[in-house]
């Protein structure tokens, strides 16, 4: 058979070489959107028979790439026209310039007239010269809908991401599982979870919410280590607004149900919000340049310039007063690198912080509870966005370092019935498990539970500094009097008098900065100016740690 008789003339986009017009009725290709392409089956003319050449098969394939690249300009401009930028200009946006490999650009399902890409972008690029894996879905095709397809490509993606040990990002825009596939929709996204908890632990995965995200597709971000939104497009719930009142009655719009600011203020389920998509993914940009590749690297080094460690600022923030308030983000500002810190949950459960942040150029993450808000008490949902963030850094060797200033669990019949018992047993277990370099630093209030839970030397932490201000006890000394000396109270004449002189002796005796030091639960007791220089010190000393492993399955964390 000569080339001349075999059919390759039947890619969309492909044209002869030869004097004939592009109208030509002998030409057998006619402009075609990656929309409704024509059918592979579709006979060659016996006028169009003539020999290919190898000009006209590249210049025909590169056609084609072109009008997959650039999508129908319909379509593209309503995607603009609701304020979202495309699948491609997001990827443009995410990764360094000319670093993307798209894989399976012409994949399309089964059914005849379906588009290329089937409605998702796949493929690998650098963020800072790291290599990341991507799929962006692309809701200018079939509304991003996820069909099997579509579905493949993302496994495809996933697996190589596991495969070479790279970190995982997914952006998502789509109406969800696509109807007309039934139950292989259903299928392709079991395989994406399954393919996220194999991932687990192993590679970083963030999600990143531009569109709706609804139904069974929302579990997907759930399942990642970090979620991004954006206000007034991002959209995420299992079940919509209309379903929402046909069954209960209740009427709510989709950003009341689910939008950005609901799932960062209430849920917990997005990490981090922003008010358009550039600043969403310069900050998922910054994220990555602080998280190794995978659980077997190191978290990314970077250079600094020599720093003064001596911070005395850090003695006029925190008052000496016990009740008195002060922001924890100005201790942690003087404790990391200038500048290197990102905040993780910023809005959910304000009352603990964590984040990420560099000292000496290493990364570190940041546990600590918050006096502005609520005291900094721990309280179910506190404990819980500590106990998974301090999960993330076990599993990915990034040290914790954990700055206390805690009067106790939050007390109430909401919390005790809500499970606030249950809940603080997730951090405690998360800090038991913990492997990483831990470094505690006692600034004021260390009281009670909370204190065993916030890192202490009892739990496992490696080294334990200590404020002048500290104050490790059972109780405040107000509260221990009321219960130790409450019947010479009651029975005093003067029982104000006697408690003030009671609280100033417990004070003395119990109280004193170095009483947890001279029984060996604080290592030393340090200068708040020199609170850098202590933490660095100590996490150059633990920098070889290495933990045992226990021969188990997995333990049984109490969820």
């Amino acid at each position: 058979m000569s080339i001349s008789e075999i059919d390759l003339v039947r890619v969309p986009g492909l044209a002869p070489s030869g004097p004939q017009s592009p109208q030509s009725p002998q030409s057998p290709v006619s402009p075609v959107s990656p929309e409704s392409p024509r059918s592979p089956e579709s006979p060659r003319s016996e006028a169009s028979a003539e020999p290919l050449t190898m000009r006209a098969l590249r210049e025909g394939g590169l056609r084609l790439k072109d009008r997959i690249i650039r999508g129908r300009p319909e379509a593209v401009e309503r995607q603009h026209r609701l304020g979202k930028r495309t699948a491609r200009e997001r990827l443009e946006s995410l990764l360094d310039e000319n670093s993307f490999v798209e894989i399976e650009m012409y994949r399309r399902g089964t059914a005849p007239g379906r588009p290329y890409t089937d409605g998702v972008v796949a493929g690998s690029g650098t963020v800072y010269g790291r290599r990341v894996f991507v799929y962006a879905q692309d809701f200018t095709i079939a509304g991003g809908s996820l069909g099997a397809a579509h579905a493949a490509k993302i496994h495809k993606v996933m697996d190589l991401a596991l495969a070479t040990g790279c970190p995982i990002v997914a952006l998502n825009d789509s109406g969800g599982a696509r109807i007309q596939e039934g139950a292989m929709a259903l299928d392709g996204y079991g395989g994406i979870f399954r393919r996220q908890v194999e991932a687990s632990g192993v590679i970083p995965q963030i999600s990143i919410v531009l569109g709706p995200c609804a139904g069974g597709a929302a579990y997907s971000p759930a399942l990642a280590d970090f979620t991004f939104m954006v206000r007034g497009t991002a959209q995420m719930y299992l079940t919509g607004p209309d379903v929402v009142e046909s069954v209960t009655g209740e009427r709510v719009t989709h950003a009341e149900l689910g939008g950005a600011d609901v799932h960062a203020e209430r849920s917990g389920v997005a990490s981090f919000v922003y008010d358009d998509e550039e600043g969403c993914l310069e900050d998922v940009r910054f994220l990555l340049s602080l998280l190794p590749g995978n659980n077997l690297e190191p978290a990314p080094v970077v250079p600094v310039a020599e720093e003064d460690d001596l911070r005395p600022a850090l003695a006029e923030i925190v008052p000496v007063e016990a009740s008195r308030p002060y922001d924890m983000r100005e201790v942690i500002a003087e404790i990391v690198d200038d500048g290197e810190y990102l905040e993780v949950h910023e809005r959910w459960a304000p009352n603990v912080l964590c984040g990420f942040g560099r000292l000496h150029g290493e990364v570190v993450g940041v546990v600590g509870n918050q006096p502005m808000v609520l005291a900094g008490v721990l309280d179910s949902t506190a404990s819980q966005k500590a106990a998974r963030f301090v999960r993330f850094c076990d599993s990915f060797g990034i040290p914790l370092v954990t700055l206390v200033d805690v009067p106790g669990f939050l007390p109430g019949t909401e919390q005790e019935h809500g499970g606030g018992i249950r809940h603080g047993a997730k951090l405690l277990y998360a800090y038991c498990e913990a492997t990483v370099p831990r470094v505690q630093v006692i600034i004021r209030k260390a009281y009670g539970g909370a204190y065993i839970v916030m890192d202490s030397r009892s739990i496992g932490c490696d080294l334990s500094l200590a404020w002048p201000t500290n104050q490790v006890a059972v109780m405040g000394a107000d509260a221990a009097v009321n219960v130790v000396h409450r019947r010479e109270l009651a029975a005093a004449a003067d029982p104000d008098g006697l408690r003030a002189e009671l609280v100033a002796r417990y004070t003395e005796e119990l109280m004193h900065p170095y009483y947890a030091a001279e029984r060996g639960l604080v290592d030393e007791v340090i200068d708040p100016g020199h609170t850098r220089a202590a933490v660095a010190r100590g996490l150059a000393m633990l920098r070889g740690k290495r933990a045992r492993a226990v021969a188990r399955r997995h333990g049984n964390v109490p969820l």
